[in-house]
């Protein structure tokens, strides 16, 4: 991994002055036309190889800012990579207008929540609905040529007929409601995004998230999802785009806010964390530490608070790229091409009647685990020194905005391929016996596969 170089903590990244002093665009279909400028990711007509994008984003550490904004569109999902820039104005407007039926019919079926309820001593969310409901008067007024009335008159159409099937269920959507309310305002507000006039921003956030519970019941809400859509309507700034985006990113990721889900990922962060350092791991165990409960947050979040606000995002966008699954699905292509040049070790007709191959890489042990592993063994002296629970979440927490991301991304990537290397290391003494030479070979192919120096 190239890392780009900035200081360890540079504070908040500035949004441009347009999205600070308003709350955020219904869509921007500007975007939908736009182009990638990242080297060989997108053709002539608008299509993005998705492998050399997350490539891309783990290589460099990042994005650019400026390229952050439509390349989230394709990283999470809302634009499908085989997508034309001709076909994207179309599917954008689609989405708005299915997403404008979804939220009309939750507030057509529970009025009551369509407001958010303030009880007066709260200044700023006061004037946070006075900003919401000026936009809201603003996209209304909004006048629109024929051509686009009668083709949004279709797409409408389209919708209702689409989600007239879709029964809401009216006791779990107020419970939803109620928590997000809660939620909502403590999302952070010293960023400059719901500074002032963009507080409204807040409204905005409330109602893509009422959305998705009202839409997804099987998911609903939890706590933690305002800060994670948080981060979508940041950088995308468009009230539709988040709400595509957010749904895409939690069609994989909402079993984690499950608490089954979460109790499975501090499972493999023990176990990972195992396998890199038994006597760390046996310490933890040993005191009764082994639950692995301050662990939650990072793995929850994405170490949102551990990092300063740019490089959370920096590293949200890296565990996000899905680049332990492609190193793994080049390791086994490296380890199938390691066998046809080792034929001699195996007979092809045993190898036809062998037991199932090996796993060289646990592909449950996502990157995000090794970023937390690497946090804790850059820190093994101090939790060595914690007795108990309590002084483990104490010393933990203390943490919060202190780490260097590039130092614990060239960590974590170590721990990673040595991981990897250990993995296949046991592959070959099982399957071909000890033949050094093929072994460098092949270790040198699995550390290209890395950008390690």
């Amino acid at each position: 991994m190239q890392p780009r170089m900035e200081s360890p903590n540079p504070g908040p990244v500035e949004p441009p002055p347009q999205v600070r002093r308003s709350v955020a665009a219904v869509s921007r279909p500007a975007q939908a036309a736009a182009r990638l400028s990242l080297p060989g990711v997108m053709d002539a007509e608008g299509r993005v190889d998705e492998s050399r994008l997350r490539m891309h984003v783990f290589k460099n550490g990042g994005l650019p800012p400026s390229e952050r904004g439509l390349a989230w569109r394709f990283l999470f999902g809302m634009y499908p990579c085989s997508s034309t820039a001709l076909e994207r104005p179309l599917l954008q407007e689609q989405m708005a207008v299915r997403y404008q039926v979804m939220k009309r019919k939750w507030q057509q079926f529970l009025p009551a929540a369509v407001p958010l309820h303030l009880n007066g001593t709260d200044a700023e969310l006061v004037a946070a609905v006075r900003y919401f409901d000026q936009r809201q008067a603003q996209v209304q007024q909004q006048d629109q040529p024929e051509e686009v009335r009668d083709r949004r008159s279709f797409l409408m159409l389209q919708a209702q007929i689409l989600f007239e099937r879709e029964a809401l269920e009216q006791a779990e959507l107020q419970e939803a409601v109620r928590i997000i309310d809660k939620d909502v305002p403590r999302t952070s507000r010293d960023l400059s995004f719901y500074q002032d006039e963009g507080l409204g921003n807040l409204l905005v956030l409330r109602d893509i998230l009422i959305t998705y519970a009202a839409f997804h019941p099987e998911v609903g809400y939890a706590q933690g999802m305002n800060d994670l859509c948080s981060r979508f309507l940041e950088v995308l700034d468009s009230e539709v785009d988040t709400f595509w985006s957010f749904s895409c990113y939690m069609e994989k990721f909402s079993k984690d806010f499950r608490a089954d889900g979460l109790t499975r990922k501090i499972e493999l962060e023990a176990a990972l964390l195992k396998e890199l350092d038994p006597p760390l791991y046996d310490h933890l165990v040993t005191d009764g530490m082994e639950s692995f409960t301050f662990c939650h947050r990072w793995l929850l979040l994405g170490f949102q608070r551990e990092f300063a606000y740019s490089d959370a995002l920096r590293l949200f966008e890296i565990l996000s790229c899905d680049h332990l699954e492609l190193i793994s699905q080049q390791v086994d292509r490296a380890r199938y091409q390691e066998r046809l040049a080792q034929q001699s070790c195996v007979d092809a007709d045993e190898e036809s009647e062998a037991e199932p191959e090996l796993q060289a890489v646990n592909t449950d042990f996502t990157f995000e685990l090794f970023i937390c592993a690497a946090i804790l063994l850059e820190n093994r002296e101090n939790l060595l020194r914690c007795k108990d629970e309590v002084q483990l979440i104490q010393f933990t927490t203390s943490l919060q905005g202190t780490l260097d991301l590039n130092h614990t991304l060239q960590k974590a990537e170590q721990h990673f391929y040595n991981y990897c290397k250990s993995c296949a290391w046991d592959y070959l003494n099982a399957r071909c016996g000890s033949q050094k030479s093929k072994e460098e070979d092949f270790f040198y192919l699995l550390r290209s596969l890395f950008v390690l120096k």
